[in-house]
């Protein structure tokens, strides 16, 4: 027969069931995807807007599932609470597991934190994606920077944009403003000008702080801006802010071109093309090269035009925004790029 409760002893019950799941869960920042005990793991601390933004922490979170799907890994990542500050705390309880091996930052915010954390942990391994330290730096032999060719494939942005506008005027709406995303507005300006010198560009910028990337309602408000003023085609570079620049898009009619991951899904038509950025396939890489004694520390690593791993996306979705004379001439730029023809500084 079954036992029977008085009302104190479900209260008691109640009470050791919900501390017994608050021990068991941990904090609800922090997760975990853990596969095999014995399994390599890895720590990611994702910045500003998180997983979900559509965008640059999704596409990490994808390089760590092609990891545990391709090569048998564990990992637990943490999610930023507010503007992100709290990062130098996340690493270190990252970095604290005994059983992590490789801690991951995403983005250049991460910079002073991880270089720092990577000093006091010398025998973990550490990875920056977008790792942007001062000129003449020295960079930990347990770190890894990775870098990707913004420029350049901004560049082969802008020369699409001037391509396909009819207006003549286009538009750029970047997230923080920073030396990264101003390599994204000039290369853009440049590849524009490139293919059409005397076009105009507008430039926007959603603020100051980590922040940035993460007010879709301030990018569409630039972007619907930049749309009345001319502009046909907006180049987005502002993470999670660039949702709002690609809602303007679908609003008014006009093009957008996205950047990190293809985001045609979210305005099908609208979106002129992205320029992507292969952090999955890097974060990937360098987890492998972790495992297997490839390690690439004490430096900036190139994931650049050459392999693709900075791209532009021309597919079956985008085909019919972008013809094939267009392509062939955004084609013969990359090749010209590659092949020194074509001079674009990082």
């Amino acid at each position: 027969m079954a036992q029977r409760y008085g009302s104190a002893g479900s209260l008691k019950v109640s009470v050791l069931l919900m501390l017994l799941v608050m021990l068991v869960s941990g904090c609800s920042d922090k997760k975990s995807k853990q596969d095999s005990p014995g399994a390599y793991k890895v720590g990611l601390a994702f910045d500003v807007g998180g997983r979900g933004d559509k965008s640059f922490n999704d596409a990490a979170y994808n390089g760590l599932e092609l990891a545990r799907k391709n090569l048998g890994i564990k990992f637990e990542y943490i999610e930023p609470q507010g503007e992100g500050a709290d990062r130098e705390a996340a690493l270190r309880q990252l970095a604290s597991d005994p059983d992590t091996k490789l801690i991951i930052g995403v983005g250049l915010l991460f910079t002073d934190d991880i270089t720092a954390i990577a000093k006091e942990f010398p025998d973990k391994k550490f990875a920056c994606i977008d790792y942007n330290p001062q000129p003449g730096a020295k960079i930990p032999a347990n770190l890894s920077g990775i870098v990707f060719e913004e420029k350049k494939g901004s560049f082969l942005a802008g020369a699409i944009a001037a391509l396909k506008s009819s207006t003549g005027t286009i538009g750029f709406i970047g997230g923080m403003d920073s030396n990264i995303i101003r390599k994204f507005e000039s290369g853009f300006a440049e590849g524009a000008r490139y293919v059409k010198p005397d076009i105009k560009v507008i430039s926007g910028f959603v603020g100051m702080t980590g922040s940035a990337f993460n007010d879709p309602a301030k990018g569409k408000e630039l972007a619907l801006g930049q749309y009345s003023r001319g502009a046909d085609i907006i180049y987005q570079a502002a993470g999670a802010s660039g949702l709002g620049v690609i809602e303007a898009a679908r609003e008014t009619g006009k093009l957008v071109i996205c950047t990190d991951m293809d985001q045609e899904y979210l305005a099908p038509g609208r979106v002129l093309t992205s320029m992507t950025k292969a952090v999955d396939k890097s974060v990937l890489a360098t987890i492998d090269d972790a495992m297997n004694n490839r390690f690439q520390g004490g430096k900036q690593r190139i994931f650049g035009l050459d392999g693709r791993y900075t791209d532009y996306v021309y597919n079956s979705s985008n085909s019919s925004l972008i013809d094939q004379s267009a392509h062939e001439r955004v084609e013969k730029i990359r090749n010209g790029i590659l092949g020194g023809e074509i001079k674009v500084q990082e």
